[in-house]
């Protein structure tokens, strides 16, 4: 039977990170693709800078707390933020279906303004195409992101024993956002997707001159996707207590209902970070003087190093089960 792409090879989960080694990494692997990292560091004479690059196909295009256009933006500016980086110049390309209401392009439009504006970023390149209708679903965003590394070292390969993980704020709301819009869910589900940038918090943490082993945001694959690639990458094992994860009551009723796990959900405006016990007291100082990371706290820790890493979620009883990665698709198009 012939081989074919499935939806689940973009999900975020296991069959993500088998398509990107087994398939692309097959053709492209190089020293700087073979990181698998939001973005890949460079030296351009004596100047170091990250890049990153990434296309946007959510559905629906607009949902509560954002649409299409501030998602491009505030995502592509996370990646190069967890890389130490400060974001600096954008591209965009735009590749729209035939038939696509110039109203709504110009909402995505001045989204895409405002987003750049707040975070001071240039868009300095970009391109436009329209295919017919019906050989797309409304509109692709592309973006290219470029920002000088300010704060150098941040690797998914640096995680040691003792480590402390911390989340900077609750969980699992984009996901939730989008799949009740989406869906069209009879239930009430009084939330906003949490899609934010976070430079301003993560800006204030690298000029404090903590020592900050490992960044992330927890977007496709949730936040499970994120420690299980830690703890391969650094041939750890890692523990989250289940009751230190900070999620909302709607989050919660919504992921019970549907038999959902909460650390499956994609978060647009979140980061994950691992550092030495011993800078935790000053990282949550700084995060908690920002609205957007004003709930910061620390859910885990790097518990040793082994030769078949895994996660391990402790419950409310003090048991410990098995951490999974999300195996399928449960939210296409969510960014």
């Amino acid at each position: 039977m012939e081989e074919i792409v499935l939806l689940s090879h973009g999900g975020g989960g296991e069959e993500t990170q088998a398509f990107l080694s087994e398939v692309i990494l097959s053709y492209l692997n190089n020293p700087f693709l073979q990181r698998l990292e939001d973005a890949t560091p460079l030296s351009l004479r004596h100047r170091d800078v990250a890049i990153t690059t990434d296309s946007f196909t959510i559905k629906p295009l607009f949902f509560p707390g954002g649409d299409i256009g501030k998602l491009a933006i505030c995502g592509t500016i996370n990646d190069l933020l967890v890389m130490g980086a400060k974001p600096q110049y954008l591209t965009l390309s735009l590749v729209i279906e035939e038939g696509f209401s110039m109203a709504d392009l110009r909402k995505i439009l001045e989204s895409i303004k405002k987003e750049s504006l707040a975070n001071e970023v240039y868009i300095v390149a970009g391109d436009t195409k329209v295919m017919p209708r019906g050989a797309l679903d409304g509109l692709i965003i592309n973006t290219t992101g470029i920002g000088e590394i300010i704060y150098p070292g941040l690797s998914c390969q640096n995680l040691q024993e003792g480590d402390v993980i911390l989340v900077t704020g609750s969980l699992g709301e984009h996901g939730v956002a989008i799949l009740a819009q989406r869906e069209d869910f009879s239930l009430v589900v009084d939330l906003v997707s949490d899609c934010a940038s976070l430079k301003e918090p993560l800006l204030a943490l690298f000029s404090a001159n903590l020592e900050i082993h490992a960044l992330r945001d927890p977007t496709r694959g949730g936040l499970a996707a994120v420690l299980h690639e830690w703890a391969r990458s650094s041939s750890v094992e890692i523990l989250v207590r289940e009751t230190d994860l900070p999620i909302r009551e709607p989050v919660k009723s919504f992921c019970g209902i549907l038999g959902l796990e909460v650390f499956h959900l994609p978060s647009e405006g979140r980061a994950v970070m691992v550092m030495p016990e011993k800078e935790v007291p000053k990282a949550l100082e700084i995060l908690h003087n920002f609205p957007l990371t004003a709930e910061a706290k620390i859910i885990g820790k790097v518990l040793k190093k082994s030769s078949q890493p895994k996660v391990y979620l402790e419950t409310p009883l003090g048991t410990l089960r098995l951490m999974e990665n999300y195996v399928g698709e449960m939210l296409p198009r969510i960014c």
